[in-house]
């Protein structure tokens, strides 16, 4: 699997952590799997500052640092280098600090105990765009705080979509990836990506992750609804 970016070059990361072994963990297994790790930082200005200098493709952060946390790091990367995708690390499967991430700007989060595969897998696949909320856990923590951040429902968010779009937001809501959804929808996977390209261009969103986000807070999916 190719561990490099759009112009052929390896994938530049940036490994943020308030622990210097953690940090050097990171950084040990991806660079092993061919990644270019151009920076470590140990907090969250530390971390803009890494960001702003070598415009990483990806940036593992973590949440809970002393100083500018994660959060506010992810807010301020979102708005100054869009084009860097942030993965936060969490060491808690129910962190309610996740969700506010991935408001901020997240396009994913790992626990902190991720096998090295998954790791590098998870940094390809946002590197790509292709944040998936897959994994179990990423979509109770979903779930849960949208269920309880949630305000009315507001279909008029969902208006510029075509009726197959809006399906494809909420299957990639419920965490199925495109694989899976072309299955259920008897397409092929080409156009599955054509819709998730389409719906995202014309919601102003960044990945599927803020779809699912904003499909929950929006009741275009209700949490263990079908």
């Amino acid at each position: 699997m190719t561990t490099a970016g759009a112009d052929g070059a390896p994938l530049r990361v940036v490994v943020v952590d308030d622990q210097a072994l953690v940090r050097a963990g990171f950084a040990l297994i991806l660079r092993s799997a061919g990644l270019d790790v151009v920076a470590e930082a140990e907090d969250g200005l530390a971390a803009v500052a890494a960001v702003e200098r070598h415009r990483p493709d990806v940036v593992l952060m973590d949440i809970r640092m002393p100083g500018l946390d994660g959060i506010e790091a992810t807010r301020r990367l979102s708005r100054s280098t869009p084009q860097t995708r942030v993965v936060v690390l969490t060491t808690f499967d129910l962190d309610e600090h996740v969700y506010a991430a991935v408001r901020a700007g997240a396009s994913g989060f790992l626990l902190k105990d991720v096998h090295p595969d998954v790791l590098v897998h998870s940094v390809r696949t946002a590197a790509r765009g292709e944040a998936m909320v897959a994994p179990a856990v990423a979509r109770r923590l979903l779930e849960r705080f949208a269920a309880e951040d949630q305000q009315a429902p507001r279909p008029e968010v969902w208006q510029p979509l075509t009726d197959r779009e809006r399906e494809v937001a909420a299957l990639v809501a419920r965490g199925l990836s495109n694989h899976d959804i072309a299955a259920r929808l008897f397409l092929s996977e080409a156009t599955v990506k054509t819709y998730v390209s389409r719906l995202l261009t014309k919601l102003s969103l960044r990945d599927r992750v803020q779809v699912a986000a904003l499909a929950y807070e929006t009741g275009l999916v209700r949490p263990g609804r079908p």
